[in-house]
């Protein structure tokens, strides 16, 4: 019988409810159940209350330590035929103790988001100047695409970011696989089941508040666009939910300009179904905004930034409108939140783009089908990437022997 064992290396504990990144790894671990893998989660990371408890569904869940030699001995008896690694620096940091305990491993790096292409972004921003390849070719995108080249094969969730990967960073695509968000059709029947137009109110947003990209869109919210959308509809409400809120962000709460922080939201589904438009006015990020993905299962219309829909539609209408600049956003938003007969047309679009474009069983069966080729093909794929060798071979004397010093460190 077929060694079906994954282990998954996570950056943190999946939060589901408070990111997309939690609801991302949730569907990945979907995938492999589905095709009857015993699956364990290990991570390094200390668990919060928001984690959601793997054992639930049979996974099991275990705590490993930083440069520790204790993580060799667990993956050997472990002998995974998979190693899923949740963002590059998990790969960094276990990856060559997984290539030295298990050679024969197929080793898959998911990104979540290209990290070089937001933090090369976020500084641009910050310069207050156009983003280019001097920003993109910075430190954290040389770690992300080692990382990218030393693993067998790379999940990718935006069309936008498999473009710079071909076209900026001339990956090999046969390293890549585009899988986005996997999720389930909205049916005609659970459509009809939404509050419609007159029964909704308030504009939302939402978004983990320690994610930089969100706690900024917050800000240009408070200061630039909300007060246009007020002018025009003095009793309308935003209300504002997200995991972590910190007192800068509660402080931010003003009951008289209908400026409402609630904090973290239990049931996105219901907040969302409250609420006639989404807000998404992301200035700098990367990969795809899981805030539009709940919006659009909701039947809530969004008016967001070019940023924000990156990625998201493809050839199809947005659920939406896509703005810039704070008078054109605000004045869509009012538009969209008098008008009812657009209202619908743009909720339509959404129900679309999730059930052409977010296929759970179309991109399901395109990534099983991918593992299994790997599987079957390894040596010879390793063999065709040389770059990778190369990398492995640098990195991982260097990244192990630094672990090794530390390890010995911390034995004093």
């Amino acid at each position: 019988m077929a060694n079906k064992t994954l282990l998954i290396i996570g950056f943190v504990w999946p939060e589901p409810k408070s990111s997309a990144a939690g609801s991302r790894m949730m569907q990945l671990i979907a995938v492999f159940q589905s095709q009857n893998y015993h699956i364990t989660f290990a991570s390094s990371c200390a668990k919060t209350d928001n984690a959601f408890d793997l054992k639930t569904m049979g996974i099991e869940q275990v705590k490993i330590e930083l440069n520790h030699s204790s993580f060799d001995d667990f993956i050997k008896d472990l002998n995974p035929a998979v190693v899923l690694f949740d963002r590059f620096i998990t790969e960094e940091q276990f990856g060559w103790r997984v290539a030295e305990q298990c050679p024969n491993a197929v080793r898959i790096l998911d990104t979540e988001d290209l990290h070089g292409l937001r933090k090369g972004r976020q500084q641009a921003f910050k310069d207050d100047t156009a983003f280019d390849n001097s920003y993109l070719f910075n430190d954290t995108a040389k770690r992300e695409i080692a990382s990218i080249y030393r693993s067998d094969l790379s999940l990718i969730i935006s069309e936008a970011e498999m473009e710079f990967l071909k076209n900026q960073f001339k990956v090999d695509t046969t390293l890549l696989i585009y899988l986005p968000f996997m999720l389930d059709e909205i049916s005609k029947e659970s459509r009809g089941k939404l509050p419609d137009f007159e029964e909704r109110q308030y504009f939302i947003t939402i978004g983990n508040f320690l994610h930089e990209p969100n706690y900024n869109a917050i800000l240009y919210l408070r200061k630039a666009i909300w007060p246009l959308i007020r002018k025009q509809l003095p009793k309308s409400e935003l209300h504002i939910y997200g995991a972590y809120a910190t007192q800068k962000v509660n402080q931010l709460h003003n009951e008289k300009d209908g400026f409402l922080i609630k904090g973290f939201a239990e049931d996105v589904n219901l907040a969302m179904q409250q609420s006639k438009i989404c807000l998404a006015p992301i200035r700098f990020g990367a990969g795809l905004k899981g805030k539009l993905v709940d919006a659009m299962q909701n039947g809530t219309p969004c008016i967001m930034s070019g940023i924000a829909a990156e990625g998201m539609f493809g050839n199809l209408e947005p659920n939406g409108f896509i703005k810039d600049i704070p008078e054109e956003f605000a004045r869509k938003a009012v538009q969209l939140y008098n008008d009812a007969a657009l209202w619908k047309a743009k909720q339509q679009n959404g129900f679309e783009i999730i059930n052409k474009r977010f296929s759970k069983i179309e991109h399901q069966k395109r990534f099983i089908n991918e593992i299994e080729e790997i599987t079957h093909q390894l040596k010879e794929k390793r063999l065709n990437n040389f770059t990778g060798q190369m990398l492995q071979h640098h990195a991982y004397q260097s990244t192990k022997f630094m672990g090794k010093w530390i390890e010995e460190k911390n034995k004093y």
